[in-house]
């Protein structure tokens, strides 16, 4: 899994040049089929061989990447008004998100973000902990009697991670419902991905590909509308139901008009809500098994921390803060994995980004998967090193060197969710086994929406 990494990459091309460094294309479509190929080597390329700030042409529109800290905090933060998601590959993933939150854009993005926040107040998460714990224990149960068998760690952790998304977002055990949404979504996601960016031939044509598509889109909208439907009859006052976040999506209403939200509208924001709860979670911790079988050393201090602070007990909100090593070891994980490979914006007006004009109507790549790497600011980047979160290590390092949720405005609304999930997660799992990799299995990311490992990760369970 090792690559190499530009020991100081910069543009090499001086400020105030008309046109940052980038490939030449003679193909009609660009750079479009070799990122459709294999994003990530196309990625590592540019910034290897262009440096921080890469133009190259994607279909007919100009495309820049960026890897640098300062340019992801510009983009995303300081002149964040002029980015937005109206670019034509956003287009082609509405028949999966709809209008949610993921792809949604100025004041109804806005309206929908200040509905959903108070779902995810920090009161409200501490709530969701025993939930949190109470899966995992029964994870662990179904466990029992598997001791050195193989277990399928990214589906185990996927289950585990809709069951608690299910509860805590919609009071919903959802675990009939969302093995098919589950495998759906995982069939969906490779087709999307490389659809975003060769966008041929159109939804409407009737090739397998689109067939399989139209199939799982439509048995992704079975299950969500079935939801709704169910809920709508039971009322969708949040005082008097259960208070979640569906509860308060129906009980929504305009300030102006009073109407509240068509199904459509709930539709796309519980699919978002839905792949965003769980399916960038289940990888983070499937990641971090991966990851603490190979560093040994890592895991001894972990299980130390686990041993000293709960002494067997099951971890509670409350024994968060005395976990801060857990806490670096998931940081350090979403560092090398972040939960979405690359972040993608759309220029509303001509700008300057790293001494380069950028004009209207470009489209705007950030990688934090590299950004992560960037070895500037991180030192041996490809080691796994949760230390590097230390407050004494973490002095000075820019902001948005580290961006597993994005940043500013748009930063993802379940971030501390998620992060409080995972910490949980480790903490009962890691003071019950230790995993192991089957040996001589290969693992090698791969790149979709979101990154996961390409061949599976089947481990072992060996009790502690």
């Amino acid at each position: 899994m090792s690559q190499t990494i530009p020991t100081a990459p910069e543009t090499k091309r001086g400020v105030g040049s008309r046109k940052p460094p980038g490939p030449r294309s003679l193909s009609p479509l660009g750079s479009a089929p070799a990122i459709a190929r294999d994003t990530q080597r196309f990625a590592l390329e540019m910034w290897q061989h262009y440096g921080d700030v890469v133009r190259f042409r994607l279909l007919f529109w100009p495309a820049y990447a960026l890897y640098h800290p300062d340019h992801l905090k510009y983009v995303l933060q300081d002149n964040h008004r002029n980015y937005d998601k109206q670019f034509p590959m956003m287009k082609t993933v509405r028949p999966l998100f709809g209008n949610g939150l993921f792809t949604n854009d100025g004041a109804s993005w806005l309206h929908q973000r200040r509905l959903m926040q108070p779902s995810f107040h920090h009161k409200r998460l501490a709530g969701f902990a025993t939930l949190m714990t109470e899966a995992t224990l029964a994870m662990l149960e179904r466990w029992q009697g598997a001791d050195a068998q193989h277990v399928d760690i990214p589906l185990e952790m996927m289950r585990l991670t809709q069951r608690i998304v299910g509860l805590a977002l919609f009071n919903l055990d959802l675990s009939n419902e969302m093995d098919t949404v589950g495998r759906t979504f995982m069939m969906l996601l490779p087709l999307l991905s490389k659809y975003t960016f060769v966008p041929f031939p159109p939804l409407w044509f009737p090739t397998p590909r689109n067939r399989r598509l139209q199939a799982g889109l439509e048995t992704l909208n079975t299950v969500v509308y079935g939801l709704i439907t169910e809920r709508r009859k039971r009322g969708t006052d949040p005082g008097m139901e259960t208070g979640d976040l569906l509860a308060m999506l129906l009980a929504a209403r305009d300030e102006e008009t009073g109407e509240g939200m068509s199904d459509q509208q709930v539709r796309d924001e519980v699919i978002t809500l839905l792949l965003a709860g769980y399916e960038t979670t289940s990888l983070a911790l499937t990641w971090t098994w991966y990851l603490l079988s190979q560093h040994p050393e890592v895991e001894q201090r972990l299980h130390a921390e686990l041993e000293t602070v709960l002494s067997g007990q099951t971890p509670t909100v409350d024994h968060l803060n005395d976990l801060p090593y857990t806490r670096m070891v998931i940081q350090e994980t979403l560092r090398l994995y972040p939960p979405a490979f690359g972040l993608t914006r759309h220029t509303i007006a001509d700008d300057e980004i790293g001494g380069y004009p950028v004009p209207t109507h470009s489209i705007i790549f950030l990688t934090p998967y590299y950004t992560h790497r960037h070895p500037t600011f991180w030192e041996d980047p490809e080691r796994f090193d949760p230390e590097r979160f230390t407050p004494e290590r973490s002095v000075g390092r820019p902001r948005f060197a580290y961006a597993p949720f994005g940043g500013g405005p748009r930063q993802c609304i379940g971030n501390a969710f998620a992060m409080m999930e995972a910490q949980l997660v480790v903490a009962t799992v890691a003071q019950r086994y230790h995993l192991r990799m089957v040996p001589e299995h290969p693992v090698e990311p791969q790149v979709l929406f979101t990154v996961r490992p390409r061949y599976g990760l089947p481990m072992t369970l060996h009790p502690r």
